[in-house]
């Protein structure tokens, strides 16, 4: 059956609810470049102002897995993946991968590039010469059974509707939309095979969702959709108040979690790894145990630890980035030029609008303002300061890693909008909030 794109937009625009064949038809249409972008980012937007039903939600999930293969991973004893709704130095994936694949547990992962103000996994493992994330599904399949994980890229394969859509919502101010982040997430989910999937969803002021009620919203949604799909899903709500870890930016990202599973702690005084790492090592765990290889969590989260102290996590690391192409260097490459910013009077440091400091990265060139942008994987922004720490004037708070002097004017507008220092000290928060089994 044949509709008129503008019609559908215009239903979805004044409220309707659309039927299976509606939604089947703008997926599909799209996806064959029957519907130009500029259709479907006015669709886009109408779902960002109405919403979708459960219904829609899980007929528009569908027909984004149905777009392209749908893997079968059934030789494989109970695959696990992970997936962040993202947040400003979230890198926990490059750590998770290879540390739930040393236990055991195949972990197929489909990752994402940079998305608005947030990082992609995708840019990160970049950074790494040589570093291929466009598998052919064969290769894929084989890379699990001879080293137990794959991080690639939706591919006119898999998911080349999520792909496209993807992309398109990144420009258009359509990203914070719960059924588009459902959909976007369970269909590239669901078309690994995989049998259970962990979920870490951020909310604050650098995550798509700003309050702990959105936040839920969204788990309980991806819960349901998940869970109709028979699959075992748990779901995590993590702050995202504040950078995860120390850095943010693609390669100094990947120093940090090299760093983390060599078992090395920041050397540089302020703040260091351990929020990257406490809850890599959780969402780790609860894998673990989702994957068979626990009788309990608190026997996955022994185990997970153990896994990093040995270096087996490190080791199948490097066995990840070696299948992929990847080189680890001595040393990565640097910014050229970094630029100090400090503290203008004594008191206690919190970030405020974290949002600026995605932005900052923007225009320092490590995310994109349109689509297709190239990335400079060295710039980025070293964070010195966490909620709450006294500074005092003078006091090293942030150093901006950049390469190009047209974008930093701009960053510092940003960045100098972060954060506020206040008199007296914020009160600190768990990073987990809630977890949702």
């Amino acid at each position: 059956m044949t509709f008129i794109p503008a019609a559908l937009i215009r239903k979805k625009r004044d409220g309707g609810r659309h039927d299976q064949k509606e939604v089947q038809f703008l997926i599909r249409e799209f996806t064959q470049n029957r519907i130009p972008d500029y259709q479907m980012a006015a669709w886009l937007m109408a779902v960002c102002w109405r919403g979708l039903s459960m219904e829609e939600t899980v007929w528009l999930t569908q027909e984004m897995r149905d777009s392209g293969v749908v893997l079968d991973l059934s030789r494989f004893p109970s695959p696990v993946d992970k997936h962040s709704t993202g947040g400003i130095g979230d890198k926990t994936s490059l750590i998770i991968a290879p540390l739930v694949a040393a236990a055991g547990v195949p972990v197929p992962m489909m990752a994402g590039r940079a998305l608005a103000f947030t990082g992609g996994t995708l840019d990160k493992l970049e950074s790494i010469p040589g570093f291929q994330v466009q598998l052919s599904t064969e290769r894929f399949i084989k890379q699990l059974e001879t080293v137990g994980t794959a991080i690639i890229g939706q591919s006119e394969e898999i998911c080349p509707a999520d792909r496209k859509l993807y992309a398109l919502r990144d420009v258009t101010g359509t990203v914070e939309s719960i059924p588009l982040i459902c959909g976007s997430i369970l269909s590239k989910k669901l078309a690994e095979g995989i049998s259970a999937l962990v979920l870490d969803v951020k909310f604050g002021s650098g995550a798509f969702m700003k309050t702990l009620p959105e936040a839920e919203a969204l788990a309980r949604s991806l819960k349901e959709v998940g869970e109709g799909f028979g699959k075992k899903i748990a779901v995590f709500l993590t702050r995202m108040d504040e950078p995860l870890g120390r850095f943010v930016g693609n390669v100094l990202e990947v120093r940090e979690c090299l760093d983390i599973l060599k078992g090395h702690k920041s050397s540089a005084p302020g703040k260091d790894y351990s929020d990257t790492l406490e809850l890599s090592l959780e969402l780790s765990a609860h894998m673990i145990h989702l994957g068979g290889k626990s009788q309990n969590l608190e026997e996955a989260r022994l185990l997970a630890r153990d896994l990093v102290n040995n270096g087996s996590a490190l080791r199948k690391f490097e066995e990840l980035c070696q299948a992929q192409n990847g080189r680890l260097p001595e040393s990565f490459p640097v910014a050229k030029k970094v630029h100090t910013i400090t503290a203008k009077r004594d008191g206690y440091f919190r970030f405020t609008d974290l949002e600026r400091v995605g932005n900052a990265c923007i225009h320092l060139g490590a995310g994109r303002r349109l689509k297709g942008d190239p990335i400079d994987h060295a710039a980025g922004i070293e964070v010195y300061c966490q909620n709450g720490a006294p500074v005092k004037t003078g006091d090293r708070l942030m150093d901006i890693h950049y390469n190009l002097d047209h974008g930093l004017n701009l960053a510092l507008n940003e960045i100098e909008n972060s954060y506020v220092i206040e008199h007296q000290p914020s009160a600190a928060a768990p990073l987990i909030a809630k977890v949702i089994t």
